[in-house]
C-alpha cells in the first residue's frame, strides 16, 4: 500500500472520529476528539508494537528455532530482523506489528507452531515479513487504535450529548450511531483484503515455496473455524492483523469480511507456484524436500 493511499485511510478514520466527537458535544466535543486523536496517532506509531503485543500477552522467542526461522527469511527477504514473540494461545495464528522495519516485531501463538510443519511455519513467517516490508504494520495498527476508538466513542454518544443546538436530532444521531462504527470497520475491511494477497505473493517469494504457505492457509482456517482466541475475541478491532480472522474461519471475498477468502489465498498461491516452477513437489525453504502434511495423518509441527 503507498503512501498516499496510507495517509487517506488514515484521514477517513480520523475524519470519522471527528464525527463522532460532534455527535456527542458539538464543536466542543470535535475539538477534544480531534486532540484525542493526534494523541492515538502518535502514540500509535512510537508504541504500536509494545502495545499489541502486550495486549496478547506475548513472550520474546528468543533462542529458539522460530527466532531461526525468521532470521534466515529476514536475511533472504534483504530485511532487518524483527523481534519474535510467542502468544499462549490454542488458536493456530500469527501477525505482525510495529511502525517500520527496523522497529517491527512478529509473533506466533503455541496453537501454530503445534499445527504446522517446518517449512509452513516458515511460508506464515515469511508472509508477516512480508507485511513489515511493505509498511503494512503501521496502517494496521493505527487503523485499529482509530476504528475502536470510533466504536466507543459511537457508543457513549447513545447516552450523552450537548444542547439541542449542538447536536443533530435523535434519528440523525441513531443512524450515525450505528453508521460510524460500521464505516470504520469497512475502512479497515478495505486495508486487510488488499494487503493479504500481496503479503502472500511476497511471502511466497522470500520462502521460495507459495505451496507451504498454502498449506499453512488451509490449517489455520481450520484451526481458526473451532479454536477461539478469546483476547481477539475481546478486542475484534485487532482482528485484521492476523494472518486468518482470528474471530471466524469462514472468509468470504464480500464487503464485510476482513479478509480474503481462504480458497481465493491458496489459488492465487498455487498459481505463483506454477509460475515459480515449484508445482506440487514441496521444495522445503531450506533446499529440502518437504513431505505432504496431508499424506499420512498430519505431520507434526516444527517442534516435534
Amino acid at each position: 500500500m503507498g503512501y498516499a493511499r496510507t495517509a487517506l485511510v488514515l484521514a477517513a478514520l480520523t475524519g470519522l472520529f471527528l464525527g463522532c466527537g460532534w455527535l456527542i458535544g458539538g464543536q466542543t466535543g470535535m475539538v477534544i476528539a480531534f486532540g484525542l486523536a493526534l494523541v492515538m496517532n502518535v502514540g500509535s506509531y512510537w508504541f504500536s508494537d509494545k502495545l499489541v503485543l502486550r495486549m496478547y500477552g506475548a513472550q520474546p522467542a528468543e533462542g529458539t528455532e522460530l527466532n531461526a526461522i525468521v532470521e534466515e527469511l529476514a536475511a533472504r527477504g534483504g530485511m532487518p530482523v524483527p523481534k519474535v514473540y510467542l502468544i499462549d494461545s490454542d488458536q493456530p495464528n500469527a501477525f505482525a506489528t510495529g511502525r517500520n522495519p527496523q522497529n517491527a516485531a512478529v509473533a506466533a501463538t503455541t496453537g501454530i507452531i503445534r499445527t504446522l510443519s517446518y517449512d509452513e511455519l516458515a511460508g506464515v513467517m515469511a508472509h508477516e515479513l512480508a507485511h513489515i516490508k511493505n509498511h503494512d504494520t503501521l496502517t494496521m495498527t493505527i487503523s485499529a487504535t482509530m476504528a475502536g476508538a470510533i466504536s466507543t466513542l459511537a457508543s457513549f454518544g447513545m447516552f450523552f450529548g450537548g444542547s439541542r443546538d449542538n447536536r443533530p436530532n435523535a434519528i440523525v444521531q441513531i443512524a450515525l450511531m450505528i453508521l460510524a462504527p460500521l464505516a470504520a470497520t469497512i475502512v479497515q475491511m478495505a486495508i486487510s483484503r488488499s494487503r493479504e494477497y500481496e503479503a502472500d505473493r511476497i511471502g511466497g517469494e522470500i520462502c521460495g515455496n507459495p505451496v507451504a504457505l498454502a498449506d499453512a492457509l488451509a490449517k489455520i482456517a481450520g484451526g481458526v473455524s473451532h479454536i477461539p482466541n478469546e483476547t481477539a475475541e475481546a478486542k475484534p478491532a485487532t482482528a485484521h492483523m492476523f494472518i486468518i480472522n482470528p474471530l471466524s474461519g469462514r472468509g468470504m471475498d464480500s464487503l464485510f469480511s476482513t479478509h480474503p477468502d481462504t480458497g481465493n489465498r491458496i489459488a492465487a498461491l498455487m498459481e505463483q507456484a506454477r509460475a515459480m516452477g515449484v508445482g506440487t513437489s514441496r521444495v522445503g525453504f531450506m533446499g529440502g524436500a518437504a513431505q505432504n502434511p496431508f499424506a499420512g495423518g498430519r505431520e507434526p509441527g516444527p517442534w516435534g
